[in-house]
Formats: structure tokens, sequence, C-alpha cells
């Protein structure tokens, strides 16, 4: 399918038996994974680690959820109950 995209999203979503409420998209660009994540109902986090900077971010007109400088930045976000 090439880059995210919400139908991806919601087939990735549907075949781990998973709800757009309860999942996230993680991603490192704003213009393709925080969109994706976005259009599909989804938490969203940046991460700091890709192309996107935090001075990037004010150039879109949406937001991610949550930005992170890093994945690891996320581990104690996880909720695995």
């Amino acid at each position: 399918m090439g880059q995210p995209n919400p139908l991806m999203m919601r087939t990735g979503l549907n075949a781990i038996g998973a709800h757009s409420e309860s999942s996230a998209m993680i991603g490192d660009r704003m213009d393709t994974d925080v969109l994706a994540g976005l259009e599909a109902g989804m938490h969203t986090f940046l991460v700091l680690t890709g192309l996107t900077t935090p001075a990037d971010i004010d150039r879109y007109p949406f937001r991610p959820s949550t930005v992170a400088d890093s994945i690891a930045d996320l581990v104690g976000l996880i909720d695995v109950g």
C-alpha cells in the first residue's frame, strides 16, 4: 500500500482484533505516520528520531497526541493489560 494510510491502519487493527480507541500510531513523520494515525482515529506519538524536528510541527494544521524525543521515552506509557 505504500505510505501509511487509514486503510492500512484499519486493516492491521482488524487483523489483530484491536480497536483504534485502544491503539496508537508511533512514527517519526508528521506527513505520513501521524496523519495516517489521526485519520484512522488513533492516538498518535511523534518521535523526534527521524526527519521531523520540533520546529516542523507548527507547519502542519494537525498535531500528534504526544511528542517524544525517542521511542524509548514511550516504554512507560504502554498498557499491556
